[in-house]
């Protein structure tokens, strides 16, 4: 028989999640990632239980660009294989521009999906903002977060939209932010304030930490990824129950 304590920690790990993430896409995002919710769940007084495979960024790209979404999906399909193998409950994508195949994905995972898009319009309006500024790939810019956005206004940058679409790629690929990256993405921010609207500007790109972590460029940012890892991080505590992630809500 268990002693009361080790009961105590078993009825825990019975409604915590062991998390599967798809990693490498790009790598600072996937530290981005482990740091905050290791952090995150350590603030909870929580153990994390997690696996990360690794994707490669460079055939991501690839079949972003070509909207190859089959091929993705059934790399993505392989990979949360790998996770459900090592015990994983669930899984996610650490790259927006890498849910581009969401759907495509969901329907042949062998683990259930937390989307990194469906928490967004939810703490949007909890924020109490109507409109917001995207950056991140071409494509999350262009289909506007894929349409996902039904409760909030998105707009995008109008003038240099691709050529911020490329910088961001480029920098992800390399993992590390030069100062005309930087710049480039602040200007396209400070303009979607001044000129769209926009009440605050959405991090729409999980490398874009890169740029703006530790700098201030003059108005709202936020972090996609952190609303992210703060539904994982519930999920993963027990404090949610995995329907209520797999809808974007804590």
């Amino acid at each position: 028989m268990l002693p009361a304590s080790a009961s105590a920690d078993r009825r825990a790990e019975d409604v915590a999640m062991h998390l599967g993430l798809i990693g490498g896409i790009g790598p600072a995002a996937t530290v981005a990632y482990y740091q905050r919710l290791t952090a995150r769940l350590r603030e909870m007084g929580h153990a994390l239980d997690l696996t990360i495979v690794n994707a490669d960024a460079g055939t991501l790209v690839r079949n972003n660009r070509t909207d190859a979404r089959q091929a993705q999906a059934e790399i993505y399909a392989e990979l949360i294989g790998r996770l459900k193998a090592a015990g994983a409950d669930c899984a996610a994508i650490t790259s927006l521009g890498g849910h581009f195949c969401y759907a495509e994905t969901e329907a042949i995972s062998p683990l259930p999906l937390i989307s990194a898009v469906a928490p967004l319009d939810v703490y949007f309006v909890a924020q109490g903002l109507g409109t917001l500024g995207l950056l991140g790939t071409d494509v999350v810019m262009r289909t506007q977060l894929y349409g996902q956005l039904t409760r909030t206004t998105a707009v995008a940058p109008q003038e240099n939209r691709e050529e911020i679409g490329r910088a961001y790629i480029d920098m992800a690929l390399r993992g590390h932010c030069t100062d005309d990256d930087r710049t480039l993405f602040f200007e396209a921010g400070r303009r979607m304030v001044a000129d769209q609207g926009a009440e605050a500007i959405i991090l729409a790109g999980t490398d874009l930490n890169l740029a703006f972590d530790g700098h201030d460029p003059g108005y709202k940012v936020i972090d996609a990824l952190d609303v992210h890892v703060a539904l994982l991080a519930d999920l993963a505590a027990g404090r949610i129950t995995l329907d209520a992630a797999m809808k974007g809500s804590s």
